[in-house]
């Protein structure tokens, strides 16, 4: 297999994968090649690095990831984790019941707490119409597996 790095007549860049470059080169002239974007089949490849593997033996290949998949990439995610974790240890989940214990606390008919959960978009949209003070999270709630 090959990668190409490919630009049509309307300067659009995209990459595409052969089998080798003589199917590029057949695809090309029966005019098969064609822009991912436009459609043109005025296709040139660009310039582009070669690709250079590295041995088995590479020590870069056995070595550890330099951080886990599941751990922050940056500060950002890293402050959005912190958050998560402190509104779990501080809160009560009440999952896809939130509009109705948060309306439940406004109207005093439940004693106020810390709550999260998940909300439609209209469920939301009434609380906020209604007064009650709530306040989307930047995270997505998790999900509890067995």
């Amino acid at each position: 297999m090959i990668q190409y790095a490919l630009t049509c007549e309307n300067e659009h860049h995209f990459d595409s994968w052969f089998q080798s470059g003589d199917a590029f080169e057949k695809l090309h002239t029966a005019a098969m090649v064609t822009c991912a974007i436009c459609g043109s089949s005025n296709i040139r490849k660009s310039v582009m690095a070669p690709r250079i593997g590295k041995s088995i033996a590479s020590p870069k290949l056995t070595a550890e990831p330099e951080r886990p998949l599941s751990a922050p990439a940056t500060t950002a995610e890293q402050a959005f984790k912190e958050l998560r974790e402190k509104v779990e240890a501080n809160s009560e989940d009440v999952g896809k019941n939130f509009a109705t214990e948060a309306r439940k606390m406004h109207h005093g008919e439940t004693p106020e707490r810390a709550i999260y959960g998940e909300a439609k978009p209209q469920e939301a949209k009434e609380l906020i119409e209604e007064g009650v003070p709530v306040l989307p999270l930047p995270f997505m709630p998790s999900r509890k597996t067995n």
